[in-house]
């Protein structure tokens, strides 16, 4: 079929885009290869369709479908869209993704060559002819260009050349077809994966959602609706995430498999519960702890076990007893790492547990302690480091909740946010320059121990300076300013030759406050939980983000790459051994999947981490960037391809 007749069938709606389909992927440089071998007339792969009837069709877009039967594409959306953002000068009606990559496709009429428009290169260049507009409007309308004296002694050439890339929309391209009334949507979707299997195959969520779909189009748009909202807020959930909710709410289960059978009426209802539950359990944790932020709240997926309960429930916990030790579970699941490897064996482990209506919390607060041994936090596990470790988010919480007061105002913390307005800033009690001056290691320059919230202006005050000389003088100026931030007040604590015995007093300080305050949202059935005793010793996890300003050059790169039309990475990423579940590394951001999931290599950008990190990441097949400069050249270099406009 010719590339013309796809594109004509595809604004007549013959030719669509499945539901189950992700978005279009494609970079520049992909296109641009695309086309060139198209140019060349190489083998660029053949099309497969599903042929099926209109009246069981689900597809992507507005547009309206014909009656009788349409044919949805299946293997080849990212070369026939490209073709068509290309030739039509648009995208298609079920376009989602990123127009940047197919806009401004240049071709060189003497190099024979395609490159993105680059306005040093190409303005005023006649050798540089917009591919679109050659095929929107013709070869006929670049003659008097080509009569030019510098050009006409080619001019045959050159002309043969455009007629080569024009008639690009009457190459045949060979298109397969699965038809018959045995081929449903489970059969199709397997057809997809085996065809897919080197490129962006379906995951579970995927394929569950792409059957939700098939019967309820609206699923996808709906789910993105609250993900906006929540992102808004400030907390980055992703659609597998809401679709494990919806699946515990509407199943009880955490396999997506379970969804199988639910109806759309009831996929919608689970739908509106999941954003009421989700709503209810974000104001609970941000104003009973203080985790007001998509850094803090950690635990992600406690959520489907947590929306569920809610359910259980109808929609709310009445009694604050229950809902404190609701919260206790959640904090320990945040500190141990609950979900962290095997997520739908723990959590499958977990809805079963809470079955029993009754005592359900005590269940499952028991596997907690079974799987741990004991549920105190002792002073070793402060030993962590970096801002991505599980205890910094309790140092936050406590901050938060339990009056902790600036220094320099003596105003509680507890009105202020991580990140927002009046932030909150990340402070080393000891300043790293000076205990860096002193040879001491970056793990023990960055201890947990060693860190504290202030205000954004206090912070500046205090800068580098000598904490022998700032603490005592805020002792003086503010009687009860520094215990309220669990610093030890036996000043000989405060000099840089103590450094170490500061961290074991403050480490102290921080276990007792964060028991205290456990035990506050515990109920009085439940203090038999502290009887194994036992120390843990350890150093914790590699990698982190260590500073504020390294948090902004995170947060500033994730900002550009949404702004580039690509998905953000995840802060903090946990890097866990599968097999045992341990934390091995903390990744300060990451795209697990690829920033073009399933057509690129999972990638990182870690700042000033150690070498230690950085094999880690390498064992794990990441692709790994050290500087800002080096993953922003990546990106635009072979993710976006826009090198050229550089030039």
């Amino acid at each position: 079929m010719k590339v013309s007749t796809i594109l004509d069938q595809i604004d007549m709606g013959v030719l669509a885009l499945p539901e189950f389909q992700r978005g279009y992927v494609w970079n520049r440089e992909q296109v641009r290869e695309f086309v060139n071998s198209m140019y060349q007339r190489h083998p660029v792969g053949s099309l497969l369709v599903w042929e099926t009837e209109t009246v069981n069709a689900k597809s992507r877009g507005d547009a309206p479908l014909p009656s009788g039967t349409v044919k949805l594409i299946l293997d080849g959306q990212q070369r026939i869209t490209s073709l068509y953002g290309i030739i039509r000068g648009e995208s298609p009606t079920f376009f989602d993704g990123n127009e940047s990559a197919f806009t401004g496709l240049y071709f060189n009429i003497e190099e024979e060559i395609f490159e993105f428009y680059g306005p040093i290169k190409m303005r005023d260049n006649p050798l540089w002819i917009s591919v679109t507009d050659l095929m929107k409007k013709g070869v006929g309308q670049y003659f008097s260009l080509l009569s030019r004296p510098e050009l006409s002694p080619k001019a045959e050439e050159y002309n043969n050349r455009l007629n080569a890339v024009a008639n690009i929309k009457d190459i045949d391209l060979h298109v397969e077809e699965v038809t018959g009334k045995d081929k449903d949507i489970d059969v199709v979707v397997d057809i997809f994966n085996k065809v897919n299997s080197q490129g962006t195959r379906l995951s579970k969520g995927d394929l569950a959602l792409a059957k939700v779909c098939a019967e309820w189009p609206g699923a996808r748009p709906e789910m993105k609706i609250r993900l906006k909202k929540w992102h808004s807020d400030g907390f980055h959930f992703k659609l597998d995430w809401l679709l494990r909710c919806i699946n515990t709410i509407t199943t009880g289960k955490a396999l997506f498999d379970a969804l199988e059978n639910v109806s759309p009426s009831g996929f919608k209802d689970g739908l509106e519960k999941a954003e009421k539950y989700i709503d209810y359990l974000l104001n609970l944790i941000s104003s009973r702890l203080g985790l007001d932020h998509d850094r803090v709240i950690g635990s992600k997926y406690a959520f489907p076990l947590m929306v569920k309960y809610l359910n259980q429930r109808g929609g709310n916990i009445r009694d604050s007893r229950e809902q404190d030790r609701l919260l206790f579970w959640y904090i320990h699941t945040l500190l141990w790492g609950r979900y962290s490897g095997s997520t739908e064996t723990i959590l499958n482990q977990d809805l079963e547990a809470i079955e029993d209506i009754d005592n359900g919390l005590n269940r499952l607060i028991e596997l907690l302690r079974r799987n741990r041994g004991d549920l105190n936090i002792n002073p070793s596990d402060f030993i962590d480091w970096s801002v991505g470790a599980r205890f910094y988010p309790i140092l936050y919480m406590l901050m938060r909740v339990q009056h902790a007061r600036d220094w320099e105002t003596g105003i509680e913390l507890s009105d202020h946010m991580l990140g927002r307005g009046t932030s909150l800033q990340l402070h080393h009690i000891f300043p790293k320059s000076l205990l860096y001056d002193r040879g001491y290691s970056r793990p023990l320059v960055n201890q947990i121990a060693n860190f504290t919230f202030l205000t954004q202006e206090t912070n500046l005050k205090v800068s580098n300076k000598d904490p022998a000389i700032y603490l005592d003088k805020y002792a003086m100026e503010k009687p009860g300013v520094l215990e309220s931030h669990w610093i030890p007040t036996d000043s000989e604590l405060w000099k840089l030759d103590n450094y170490t015995a500061f961290l074991e007093a403050r480490r102290k300080l921080l276990a007792e406050a964060a028991n205290h305050f456990l035990r506050s949202l515990r109920s009085g059935s439940l203090s038999g939980l502290h009887t194994n005793k036992r120390t843990l010793e350890h150093e914790g996890p590699v990698g982190g983000i260590i500073s504020s300003d390294e948090e902004q050059v995170l947060l500033d790169m994730n900002i550009w790459i949404v702004e580039q039309g690509l998905p953000e990475g995840e802060f903090s990423y946990e890097l866990v051994d599968e097999g045992t579940g341990e934390l091995k590394a903390i990744l300060d951001l990451a795209w697990p999947q690829g920033i073009q999931e399933g057509y690129s290599q999972p990638v990182v950008l870690l700042i000033d981490e150690d070498l230690e990190v950085e094999k880690m990441v390498n064992e794990a097949g990441y692709r790994f960037f050290t500087s800002p400069e080096d993953f922003r050249s990546y990106v635009q270099n072979e993710i976006l391809a826009l090198h050229q406009a550089a030039d």
